[in-house]
């Protein structure tokens, strides 16, 4: 159905075709209506369905510019979600000029409070963290119209039950409440009887969430280990257009630092570069100045740049919804897509969650050897030569040349340009990653993980909690059995043809030189 036909104002329209909508899904051609005619909603779907725009569409609708209380209130389970939805929400009402805040723990409570000083028509926020300002009285929700409770199920999960109740109990009475959750459990359903008017009840189906275009692969891998593990693929896999997914500004920067400095055409992409900035960076990826471009999921999110051929996950994406948004970027259009995604050995859990999610198992892959990676290399360096022999105006330098042809024999001279394109030597540079902190441990680990997604929170105590992270108990799941691993020969795709990968000698004892930062 498209969006036209949901009732929506042309503003939001013009908005939503902006940002490259076209057809609602499921969730939003059931939810908007109802939502714009006030009704409670409970909504049990998978993340990845498009909740945020089912919910958000119909609150930019019905903001009243005019007023500066707080008219609509997003719950959310992690500071990941709150961030995700208060960019998205900004994105759909920037015409609007609707003001929107996100509040949540692990980060600095004063700049927060200065935030909300601009009188937000819509916050979003973690629930102890909303909590604490509640508490403080630097937020009032007293006149808000319309209360989300986002991943509802995931937010009980973690203990948050007496907070959300907390919050609702300060928001008037009258208000409209929309609730979201992947399963509905009793303690669900109870809050809907106790909070909720009437509520209408929409149930979308699960389905896989991601094509079948994309070969999805995983690597296991230590921190210590990705740089030197990743590149290697790289020279091998040899791709066109990439986008490498790190988890922090940090990692971002380092990371192009890393690539850049072993030879690759490579730049970052983060929240903290200017616009200016920004655009000159994806105006060189779009134009293939640069091939590999690195960039956070913050902000990556609307980035539309055809031809991208492969996707890395430097880091696993906390949440599930973030895994499919990220190889969304490649398989389009009808071409075929790789992802690959690093997993460290206490990270599979996360990895099962990806799995329930798109309702689909990656596969295992085998880091490439030195020597593979040197021979993945040079034909890549090959393919550039052949290009030159083509384009090159010999003209200028035939006299040159004809020194060296004179002195050298054909393979010589072709050995040699081999090796300069190649810059062998650059495989060696020693790069510095920081370790970066390891994500909390996933409720649900003995291989039932759910679907929804498990990451920062901010449980209410001792004000501003710093890191956020809550430690998950947990036995760790059935391991994945390593002996499936693809290696990078001849090999059968799942619908029968034949994909040709770069073969190498036999596999080499690892010889990584990616330092550690204290």
């Amino acid at each position: 159905m498209k969006f036209s036909e949901l009732g929506l104002s042309q503003d939001i329209l013009d908005a939503i075709t902006t940002h490259g909508y076209v057809e609602a899904t499921p969730i939003q051609e059931k939810t908007i209506p109802l939502t714009l005619a006030g009704k409670d909603v409970i909504g049990q779907a998978q993340t990845g369905t498009g909740k945020t725009a089912a919910f958000g569409l119909p609150i930019l609708e019905n903001i009243d510019l005019d007023n500066k209380n707080i008219q609509a209130l997003i719950v959310s389970p992690t500071r990941e979600l709150a961030i995700q939805t208060a960019d998205e929400l900004k994105k759909l009402g920037h015409d609007k000029h609707v003001d929107v805040q996100v509040v949540f723990g692990g980060a600095d409570i004063r700049r927060q409070i200065q935030n909300l000083k601009s009188h937000p028509q819509i916050l979003v926020g973690t629930p102890g963290r909303l909590l604490d300002h509640i508490n403080r009285k630097t937020v009032k929700i007293d006149q808000v119209k319309t209360l989300v409770l986002d991943e509802a199920d995931e937010m009980l999960n973690m203990g948050f039950l007496d907070d959300i109740e907390a919050i609702i109990k300060n928001t008037p009475a009258d208000r409209q409440t929309l609730l979201f959750s992947a399963t509905m459990p009793p303690a669900i359903k109870r809050i809907g009887v106790k909070f909720m008017t009437d509520p209408e009840h929409i149930q979308i189906e699960a389905k896989e969430l991601t094509t079948d275009l994309v070969d999805q692969y995983f690597v296991r891998a230590r921190d210590n280990e990705k740089f030197d593990t990743m590149t290697r693929i790289l020279d091998v896999q040899a791709p066109k257009l990439a986008i490498v997914f790190g988890r922090t500004k940090r990692r971002v920067e380092e990371l192009a630092r890393g690539l850049e400095a072993r030879g690759y055409h490579a730049a970052g992409l983060h929240g903290d570069l200017t616009q200016q900035m920004r655009s000159r960076v994806l105006s060189q990826f779009k134009s293939h100045e640069i091939n590999i471009l690195v960039a956070t999921d913050v902000a990556a999110r609307g980035l539309d740049v055809k031809d991208v051929s492969h996707v890395y996950n430097f880091d696993i994406p906390q949440d599930p919804e973030s895994y499919v948004h990220r190889i969304g970027r490649t398989g389009r259009a009808g071409a075929e897509g790789v992802s690959v995604t690093f997993v460290a050995p206490n990270e599979m859990d996360y990895l099962r969650a990806i799995e329930d999610l798109t309702k689909k198992r990656m596969t295992p892959l085998q880091p490439a050897t030195l020597q593979e990676a040197r021979i993945g290399k040079i034909k890549n360096a090959a393919g550039e030569v052949s290009k030159l022999v083509n384009t090159v105006d010999a003209d200028d330098i035939q006299s040159e040349v004809e020194k060296l042809t004179a002195q050298y024999s054909s393979e010589q001279l072709a050995a040699a340009l081999l090796s300069s394109v190649a810059d062998l030597e650059k495989q060696n540079t020693p790069v510095e990653i920081t370790r970066e902190r390891p994500l909390p441990r996933r409720r649900g680990g003995n291989g039932g993980s759910s679907s929804r997604r498990s990451g920062s929170s901010d449980r209410r105590g001792n004000g501003d909690r710093r890191g956020g992270n809550r430690e998950r108990r947990g036995n760790g799941g059935p391991r994945r059995e390593g002996n499936g691993d693809r290696r990078f020969g001849d090999y059968k795709r799942r619908d029968g043809r034949s994909t040709e990968r770069r073969t190498g000698g036999a596999r080499k004892s690892r010889e990584f030189t990616v330092r550690e930062k204290d």
